[in-house]
């Protein structure tokens, strides 16, 4: 009874190994099987804001501080307002929209510093037509979630907004900023940050959670990341190398992050030397003398 009675464990343990492997293969085949998706309204790896409605910026209006100082309650910032430039004709031309380009990593605290401090004037410049603004979400702390991969999971949540409801991308960036977990902790749930995105405005709600509970772009946020990494299209050889990575017309911002003087009076400046270059004057033929008979 005894033989027989191992022999029935045995069975039944080989039968189970078996189960297992067989689950175990279907599950790896299956996500290898995955497609790699792309996220819609994306231009070289970024989402170009549309609008800035969603969210109120007074917390960050408030955290924005006297120039260079931190102290709360200054005064505005200065409004980059494009350049006039005499045309030939004598008529005043307004210089063309800025363009701001931010890579943001949603557990870089670098990110969030950035973002709170120039939240109110970004969003200023974008509803005057005085700057384009893209972001461009990396996951360069994917290992700093005690493998949660939240880094990448929240690029790719902030993909499934750019792809279902645009207009809620910049409230949902900045919300996640401002509830930014810890570095080297777990960070937010796949569920919370569908919540998040729900919360910031983003329409079809069942889409959007189901696209971020899915990860459907993790894949795309990985491959975007190493794009950056190698190199970022529209500049001289610039490559990715911290988080945020600030450019504006190309040219990379390397001032304080959480001085919104100091990064309003580079947009200036930037914006100033792009309206000033003017094309030199064709110069006119001299004529040629007529030789005397």
């Amino acid at each position: 009874m005894r033989l027989l009675r191992g022999a029935a464990v045995a069975v039944a343990v080989v039968a189970i190994v078996a189960v297992a492997a067989i689950v175990v293969t279907w599950t790896v085949g299956s996500a290898a099987s995955k497609p790699l998706l792309d996220p819609a309204n994306v231009t070289d790896d970024g989402v170009v804001v549309t609008s800035v409605t969603g969210t109120t910026l007074e917390d960050s209006k408030a955290e924005m501080g006297a120039p260079g100082s931190g102290a709360a309650g200054a005064t505005p910032t200065p409004t980059p307002t494009p350049v006039e430039t005499p045309a030939p004709d004598a008529e005043a031309t307004a210089a063309p929209a800025v363009d701001i380009r931010i890579y943001v990593d949603y557990l870089s605290p670098g990110s969030r510093e950035f973002q709170l401090a120039n939240a109110a004037q970004l969003a200023t410049w974008v509803k005057e037509g005085a700057a384009t603004l893209t972001y461009h979400p990396v996951a360069m702390l994917t290992s700093k979630s005690n493998g949660t991969k939240y880094s990448l999971r929240a690029a790719s949540a902030a993909a499934c907004v750019a792809t279902h409801s645009p207009d809620a991308f910049f409230a949902f960036t900045h919300s996640l900023l401002e509830q930014q977990p810890e570095v080297d902790s777990d960070g937010i749930s796949d569920s919370d940050l569908a919540a998040a995105a729900i919360a910031s405005g983003a329409s079809s709600p069942k889409v959007v959670r189901d696209c971020i509970e899915n990860e459907d772009f993790a894949g795309w946020a990985k491959s975007a990341t190493d794009r950056a990494l190698k190199s970022i299209p529209g500049t001289d050889g610039v490559a990715l190398t911290t988080a945020p990575m600030v450019l504006v017309n190309g040219t990379q911002y390397i001032g304080a992050l959480d001085d919104p003087a100091e990064f309003s009076q580079f947009v200036l400046t930037i914006a100033s030397d792009g309206s000033t270059k003017t094309p030199s004057p064709t110069p006119t033929p001299t004529p040629t003398p007529t030789p005397a008979p």
